[in-house]
């Protein structure tokens, strides 16, 4: 750690205490000598930083006191642009259009060599090349408006494009979390028309309004559970996965694995459940003959034929 970003996390903690710090308190949690600490408190009072000092009790900060937003380091920069080039690559217009502005409002505070650099990383960091140039941006449902009434636990009604495009229907949920899936956001909440929790894509939905109805979750938010859930329609669903692809199989899987056990020396069975069969097939399609289907005998009977059906046409 460099002495800029040492004493910017000087300032952090003094910040986050609640009684004043000693040198020695300082001196131990940073790794450095007495003396480097007394050269940190010159450093900040040079800044203007409002440091305090009683001589029995060690050091604090006046209250309110605010950390510049210039005194990022490159190396946050570089988590910052690399956070924001993500946003940018999405579908979703609106989340594309606040990155740009978050990038412009620490463009105009930082130095020119922080912004120098900044740009350097924005030019030169592509993340999901093929979704960024290749995909249409869509205007979706406003993901701050969901946000904020995740945040407040508060029901949210909206209009729904079925998937054909050809119905839309008023929905009214308990929203517990945004999630993104590859190439689309869903908001997943309890649906009050069907009594149960669904999943939603936000570029169907449409007239977004935060209602003054608070919700009470039942019990502590599984964030895994509401993900991976399955209900009575889910199939059990097992395969046998080349070890070649294993990483890659089990970081795009849209399940959770269930359970696993080595058949060979080349391959695993890999356990799961899924509710969409037509999905789950043509997904695991990419993988050819990496992957062989055990079960279910529906399945193996789907991908018979769509691949008959790839042959056909």
């Amino acid at each position: 750690m460099n002495s800029s970003e040492r004493r910017m996390k000087l300032i952090l903690m003094l910040q986050q205490s609640n009684s004043r710090i000693t040198v020695d308190t300082i001196a131990e949690k940073f790794d450095i000598s007495r003396r480097t600490v007394f050269r940190d408190f010159n450093a900040l009072s040079e800044m203007n930083v409002p440091v305090t000092h009683d001589k029995y009790k060690g050091y604090g900060i006046l209250p309110n006191y605010k950390i510049p937003p210039l005194m990022f380091t490159s190396k946050e920069l570089a988590t910052i642009m690399v956070g924001l080039n993500f946003v940018k690559s999405q579908v979703d217009k609106r989340l594309i259009d606040d990155a740009k502005g978050v990038e412009l409002k620490i463009k105009e505070v930082i130095p020119d060599d922080l912004r120098d650099f900044m740009e350097s990383i924005e030019e030169r960091t592509v993340v999901d090349p093929y979704m960024n140039f290749g995909a249409d941006k869509m205007e979706g449902g406003d993901w701050y408006i969901i946000s904020n009434a995740i945040s407040q636990n508060q029901a949210i009604k909206f209009n729904y494009r079925s998937r054909s495009g050809e119905e839309t229907t008023s929905r009214k949920i308990d929203p517990y979390l945004i999630v993104f899936y590859r190439d689309h956001w869903n908001v997943i909440g309890h649906s009050h028309k069907r009594e149960a929790v669904r999943n939603f894509v936000l570029d169907r939905m449409s007239d977004i309004q935060l209602l003054d109805e608070d919700f009470v979750p039942y019990g502590k938010i599984d964030v895994k559970a509401l993900i991976f859930r399955s209900d009575g329609k889910s199939h059990k669903i097992e395969v046998n996965v080349h070890k070649s692809i294993e990483k890659r199989f089990k970081a795009n899987l849209p399940a959770n694995i269930l359970k696993k056990k080595e058949i060979n020396p080349n391959f695993i069975r890999c356990g799961f459940t899924f509710d969409n069969l037509d999905f789950i097939n043509e997904w695991l399609l990419q993988f050819a003959n990496d992957i062989k289907i055990v079960k279910p005998d529906l399945l193996i009977e789907k991908r018979n034929r769509l691949l008959q059906s790839m042959i056909d046409n």
